[in-house]
């Protein structure tokens, strides 16, 4: 799996009809060097794909993105204070980090990006949890954690001195271990609680169908729903479609909820057999489907004004929010 800049899109499908769901607490790390414009070291946490803290080194200050995440001070008085200095201490470690990489890599001037992907998924039916790391470099894997084996995948043979490195720590494997299966779990439920009003909504969308001229896709467009567990599709006489279908992306909203699009070509559609097709849109925890015939005179154009869319050997940060680990030593490769 390639490592994405900034932010990794997570999977959308879901259980549908109930309210059992796997809860996820994602923590997204982003160091850079070269890059204007760009603080050199941003840490983001999200709580099922909804953004809940945030540091970066030109605040130097973890901070609180949904209001719900104000309360955690009620338990833990120092939770700001601690993590700030936890997220200070880690962009040390990756700004040397990135020096290293470059001289592994044999480089030296340039634009270069070192993330790292962390964290766990809870299933709140049967109580299955999961843990996982990446690490990557200018866009690519460098090393991933196989939490079973407790060993990491070197995809680059860059990477293959830090991994025997690593393994060979195996206080620090079960350290980590514990940390992703014990104690990051326990802040996800926490969170979760803190922020149930939110995370545990639904929200119904709007659901349109557009074209932008008579010879365009026609663009089944449905915006405003939570959570962002959806499916959306075209059927003929029942049956779904693959041929003549593009689906979009889900896509964030400004204020919290969810967008999403599935064009269909109906250039070689017979006006008379429109009828046949159906736009069906699926939200988890919803039984009932949204359901939008084609009908030419329900299509609204869109002329001019389109639906919204967006398109080595080194030292090993331990995790940071919500728990105080001891730092590992540097060692070049």
């Amino acid at each position: 799996m390639k490592m994405l800049l900034f932010l990794l899109l997570l999977g959308i499908a879901g259980p549908r009809g109930t309210s059992a769901r796997t809860h996820s607490l994602t923590y997204f790390d982003t160091a850079s060097s070269g890059v204007t414009n760009l603080p050199e070291f941003v840490s983001v946490g999200f709580v099922d794909d909804v953004e809940m803290n945030h540091y970066d080194s030109n605040t130097k200050r973890a901070e609180p993105k949904q209001d719900w995440m104000n309360s955690i001070t009620d338990e833990e008085p120092q939770y700001w204070e601690r993590n700030t200095q936890n997220a200070l201490n880690a962009q040390q470690v990756y700004k040397a980090d990135i020096e290293i990489l470059k001289q592994c890599f044999n480089q030296t001037g340039g634009v270069h990006i070192a993330q790292r992907m962390y964290g766990c998924e809870w299933d709140d039916e049967t109580g299955e949890v999961k843990g996982y790391e990446h690490y990557g470099f200018d866009g690519e894997d460098f090393l991933i954690l196989d939490l079973e084996t407790e060993t990491w995948i070197a995809p680059r043979r860059e990477a293959v001195l830090t991994k025997l490195k690593w393994e060979k720590n195996k206080a620090d494997m079960a350290s980590l271990k514990n940390y992703l299966t014990q104690i990051c779990p326990e802040y996800l439920k926490k969170y979760v609680n803190l922020g149930r009003s939110t995370l545990m909504r639904t929200e119904i969308p709007s659901v349109s169908l557009l074209q932008k001229s008579p010879s365009s896709p026609v663009s089944c467009h449905a915006t405003g729903f939570y959570p962002d567990r959806a499916a959306m599709f075209w059927t003929r006489d029942g049956e779904q479609l693959h041929h003549n279908v593009d689906h979009g992306e889900i896509l964030p909203n400004h204020d919290g909820s969810f967008q999403m699009s599935v064009d269909l070509n109906v250039s070689s559609f017979p006006a008379e057999h429109w009828d046949k097709y159906r736009c069906v849109f699926q939200l988890s925890g919803v039984m009932e489907d949204h359901v939008i015939v084609l009908d030419p005179a329900g299509i609204r154009t869109n002329r001019g004004n389109p639906p919204p869319h967006q398109c080595c050997s080194l030292r090993r940060s331990p995790p940071r929010w919500g728990w105080i680990p001891g730092l590992q030593e540097v060692e070049r490769q």
